[in-house]
């Protein structure tokens, strides 16, 4: 009976919830972002599409890709052609993750 006790309070990487509210807190807008998981060695698609996250904007966004993986590196493309990126950001962890100038 322990042992089932133990099992069921075991979570597994695939069961953590992977949403991240992105806070842009520069003066420019923010065109493009990127979220590829650690295991990748290019970036995945543009998460913003056709939209923009101004500054003092926030956006919740479901980094889950199906691989199970909690670090992913961040990458956003600003409207004046600057960029930020991040490394090893843990989104199972994380709730949160701000853009700083």
């Amino acid at each position: 009976m322990a042992v089932a006790v133990i099992v069921a309070c075991v979570a597994d990487a695939s069961a953590y919830d992977r949403r991240v509210v992105v806070i842009n807190n520069t003066s420019s807008a923010i065109q493009e972002f990127y979220a590829s998981n650690t295991g990748q060695n290019d970036w995945q698609e543009d998460i913003l599409g056709n939209e923009m996250l101004q500054p003092g904007g926030e956006l919740t966004v479901n980094i889950d890709d199906g691989s199970g993986y909690c670090k992913y590196d961040f990458r956003a493309v600003f409207e004046d052609s600057t960029e930020a990126t991040k490394a090893g950001v843990n989104v199972c962890e994380v709730g949160r993750f701000s853009f700083e100038e």
